[in-house]
């Protein structure tokens, strides 16, 4: 039955064929598979549309990559110059309005297009070209050129752009053409690119003999620069003289990275990397050195500005110095002075200064560099590649402490080399002659040839810079060894986190056992115990840095949003990422930034920059009408203070609020009448009521001002930290004043100083320091700089934090002496006193 069943169905469907198979002969039904492989199968029909679909589809993809992606047009856009030296400048082609100037501009043109429409390579993509500027030398001409090139085809045309052009080829030979001995060109930085046609904001400056010539950015001082600018000033001198351009006046947006709004200085009338001395953002005080010197008598400015911010820009002036042999020579006094060309300005590019020192025979001599910037953009400290001092076949570069080069005979040779881009302040120096036996009279003799005072000597600080007042030295009573280098060091490095010992030594034995957590407080718990909810560590440091955020039972030491529902980061404020549920953790977060960059370069005590750290105050009473304590700026009506300084003492009564006047923005003590300067009188004293002068422990007032103030540039809050925040040991800190810089002096810094140190571990500094309790931080300085001193009491104990904001850490309270190396400071503990402030203030 099945196999007339399967014939029937064949039957049936030639019927339907309407005669078309009439030629077809039916075979028996056994045979039935071999009539089905005749005919294609249903699996392999749907393989075959599914295969052409796929090859429609990846067709139309090629296609559309070919289109859409590959044969995208990219423009391209190069800058530079070229010298022509069959035409003699004049001072017509200074000035791009002029008719002489058009002409050539035109000729330069013309040329350019035939040198790159005549480059198979270049050719099919040249869009135009515009001639910006010319200068002496015979004559540069500098230009833009423009390409539209398929994506596919960038790679190509910027190796054509890398390859010399053969240009006498190219132009011939005709007396109407342009001699052109040498082109340059270099891939322009699209900012600085968007229409080189647009000369809304381009001008042109040139040095008159003997006089100082001002420009500023668009509306500068009244109104902001534009957003979205492209400004460029063209800087020229008279032949046989270089530039020197100051900026007095510095504000920009607030540098990021890459940068947004920027002032770029360049060694060249076209904005080339190649030549570009400096790149500025931000905001600079006006002590701040912003002095460059070009190599020759042109010099280009510009400014690129984005779409957000309002900003006041700069003021700068510029003028003319002969060009002359700045530097180098021979030297054969017994001892003098040499520094880099027009030191402490940024140095030119592109020069050369060798000095051949010699002092009498019968002495040595050696050269002692009291300050030594020379570093450049991108340089590591050893490489010394590009601008670089060269001694005894010995290359230094990069930022360097005090050193000293010495020479076994009378005989020394001095070479300062720095290329064609970025320069730095430079380098000054001393030479002097020295008994070969008897280098150092009465002082310590360092390997490196440094004379150091015998005191400081084995006393745990690297004052030679080699250690080699530090070797074969007995430890004392307060110092600690190292293991492996038998350095002595101080003993309240021990178990600060910091490693000070080569073999990290000083760590070591302040480990838990494997398996174990290491608390804050020094205790070890468990490795099982972190993160249970329950606080095994006592400070809460296993409950900390838990992963995910999540609400948790409120402790002690859990952060509290405003909802009173308690979260277990550590450290949440401020830090960009909404924790609170409610957002709370970042609300009040326009404090602690230093709207004027700091630039480094701190070893020890300095003075402080302008506006660098804007919430110092300086507290003075009628009583001594001069500076007696220091205060912090915590909002525009609130400073925070030491209770000590209010103390009614001889009679005098400190604690009354009507003999005390604040100044804000302060810099130096001797212009208190400055315009940055704001003065207000203090309307409320309010010190802790559990202050006492035995033990100094809750040192802290807090003073209400009689007005509000109005923030800027070098008037700012700094962030008062959660009570819960955590300022580990060992981490670096900043503490600022006014205060003796020495323990002996009766004055006190007429420039507002500042000094880097960093935390102690509470434990080792207990050994040094009696009567410290849990309100206080211990803490010292880095390196045998000024630690905090008389004077400086109440102010700040600044800390960078990891969201770039500075918090108050601490409060300037007391120490044994002033400056002593092994005798840190001791400053009350803000987090440990928050809610105290917070019940006066309301903060």
């Amino acid at each position: 039955m099945k196999n007339s069943d399967s014939g029937l169905k064949y039957n049936s469907r030639t019927e339907k064929m309407n005669g078309f198979e009439e030629g077809v002969e039916f075979l028996p039904t056994m045979n039935s598979k071999k009539v089905e492989k005749r005919g294609p199968k249903r699996s392999v029909v749907i393989l075959v549309v599914v295969t052409c679909a796929f090859l429609a589809s990846l067709a139309i993809g090629l296609l559309f990559w070919h289109f859409g992606y590959r044969a995208v047009a990219v423009q391209k856009i190069y800058t530079g110059f070229l010298r022509i030296t069959n035409v003699n400048f004049i001072d017509a082609y200074e000035n791009s309005s002029s008719p002489e100037f058009t002409i050539l501009a035109e000729k330069v043109k013309s040329q350019l297009r035939t040198m790159y429409l005549g480059n198979s390579d270049l050719g099919p993509y040249f869009k135009d070209c515009e001639i910006t500027a010319f200068s002496e030398g015979s004559v540069l001409a500098f230009y833009w050129a423009e390409f539209s090139v398929p994506k596919y085809k960038e790679e190509a045309m910027e190796k054509a752009m890398n390859q010399p052009m053969p240009i006498v080829n190219l132009l011939g030979r005709g007396t109407h053409l342009l001699q052109i001995d040498s082109y340059v060109a270099y891939p322009a930085d699209p900012k600085m690119a968007k229409d080189f046609k647009d000369n809304s904001c381009q001008f042109s400056l040139h040095a008159s003999p003997g006089v100082k010539t001002t420009f500023s950015t668009p509306g500068f001082p009244n109104s902001q620069y534009p957003n979205n600018a492209h400004c460029q000033w063209v800087l020229r001198a008279d032949v046989g003289h270089v530039i020197s351009l100051n900026f007095k006046t510095f504000a920009l947006q607030t540098c990021k990275q890459p940068p947004k709004d920027f002032v770029k200085v360049y060694n060249s009338l076209s904005p080339v990397e190649p030549h570009a001395l400096v790149q500025l953002c931000g905001s600079y005080p006006p002590s701040y050195n912003l002095t460059f010197l070009s190599s020759q008598n042109i010099m280009l400015v510009t400014l690129t500005s984005d779409a957000h911010g309002r900003y006041p820009g700069f003021r700068a002036e510029f003028f003319q110095l002969p060009k002359t042999s700045l530097c180098g020579g021979l030297l054969q006094q017994e001892n003098g002075t040499i520094t880099t060309p027009y030191y402490p300005a940024h140095y030119p590019p592109d020069i050369e200064c060798i000095w051949d020192i010699q002092v009498p025979n019968n002495k040595n001599v050696k050269v002692r560099f009291k300050i030594f910037y020379v570093a450049d953009p991108g340089i590591s400290m050893g490489s010394c590649t590009k601008d670089y001092v060269e001694i005894n076949n010995q290359r230094y570069c990069g930022e360097l402490p005090v050193f000293v080069v010495a020479s076994n005979t009378n005989k020394i040779q001095v070479r300062f080399y720095s290329d064609k881009s970025y320069t730095d302040t430079g380098f000054l120096a001393e030479y002097l002659s020295y008994e070969a036996s008897n280098p150092c009279p009465n002082q310590f003799t360092c390997k490196t040839g440094r004379c150091i005072s015998k005191d400081l000597q084995c006393d745990g600080w690297n004052d030679c810079g080699d250690f080699s007042d530090e070797m074969s030295c007995t430890c004392r009573e307060d110092q600690f060894q190292c293991k492996k280098s038998k350095l002595c060091k101080p003993k309240f490095w021990l178990c600060d986190n910091v490693q000070d010992c080569e073999d990290n030594s000083d760590e070591l034995d302040c480990q838990c056992p494997s398996e174990t957590l290491k608390c804050g407080n020094g205790k070890c718990i468990p490795e099982a115990q972190k993160c249970d909810t329950v606080d095994n560590c006592g400070d809460g440091t296993d409950e900390s840095d838990c992963g995910a955020v999540v609400p948790v039972s409120c402790k002690d030491y859990t952060y509290k949003c405003k909802n009173n529902q308690c979260i277990n980061k550590k450290n949440p404020e401020c830090d960009g990422e909404k924790d609170c549920t409610d957002g709370s953790d970042e609300e009040k977060c326009s404090c602690g930034i230093q709207l004027i960059t700091p630039k480094g370069r701190i070893v020890g005590g300095v003075d402080a920059y302008v506006g660098e750290w804007p919430w110092q105050v300086s507290l003075h009473t009628s009583v001594d009408g001069k500076h007696v304590c220091g205060a912090s700026l915590v909002s525009n009506k609130w400073l925070v203070s030491a209770a000590h300084c209010f103390q009614d003492l001889d009679g005098q009564r400190y604690s009354d609020p009507t003999k005390w006047t604040a100044f804000l923005g302060l810099h130096t003590q001797k212009s208190l009448d400055s315009k940055d300067v704001v003065v207000v009188k203090i309307k409320r004293i309010v010190a802790h009521r559990n202050f006492n002068d035995y033990d100094y422990d809750s040192d802290i007032a807090v003073l209400e001002l009689e007005k509000a103030v109005q923030f800027s540039n070098t008037i700012q809050p700094i962030c008062l930290p959660d009570a819960t925040y955590d300022f580990s040991v060992g981490k670096s800190m900043w503490v600022t004043g006014w205060g003796r810089t020495v323990e002996s002096s009766k004055e006190g810094a007429a420039v507002l100083q500042k000094a880097e140190i960093r935390v102690i571990n509470q434990t080792e500094c207990s050994k040094f320091m009696t009567g410290l309790t849990a309100q206080m931080i211990c803490a010292g300085y880095l390196s045998g700089g000024i630690d905090a001193c008389q004077g400086d009491s109440g102010g700040p104990l600044s800390s960078k934090e990891a969201n770039g904001r500075m918090y108050l850490a601490g409060v300037v309270s007391w120490g044994d002496g002033c400056a002593r190396r092994n005798k840190p400071g001791l400053y009350t503990r803000v987090t440990a006193l928050r809610k105290w402030i917070t019940d006066q203030t309301e903060l």
